[in-house]
């Protein structure tokens, strides 16, 4: 009798050690795949100004086509030319346009 307690007991307290285990970690990754053109280009955003060279940046996963605009000739980061302020340049970024990816087909 006291045999079966004791592998009862042991049952119960592993069970339990089971129930307070963490959730599993999972490994989806949904980070951002990001293709950063190499070299500056022209940035035109779509309602027809040009903030300037800057970066070309391709979202992968999605398409999206976003340009960050350096403000300085074939500068590959942003650059304050008026020193207005004390801050580090950031630049914002501009959307550019869609690739989309579902439509490529290889023919057979």
């Amino acid at each position: 009798m006291t045999y079966i307690k004791a592998v009862l007991t042991i049952i119960a307290l592993l069970l339990a050690v089971l129930a307070m285990r963490p959730a599993p970690v999972r490994a989806d990754n949904e980070a951002q795949t990001l293709f950063v053109e190499p070299g500056t280009t022209p940035i035109r955003n779509l309602n027809g100004g040009i903030p300037g060279e800057g970066k070309v940046v391709i979202n992968m996963s999605t398409g999206e086509v976003w340009g960050f605009p350096t403000h300085g000739a074939g500068a590959p980061y942003p650059i304050d030319s008026l020193n207005l302020n004390e801050r580090t340049p950031v630049s914002k970024p501009v959307y550019l346009g869609k690739f989309d990816f579902a439509a490529m087909k290889r023919g057979r």
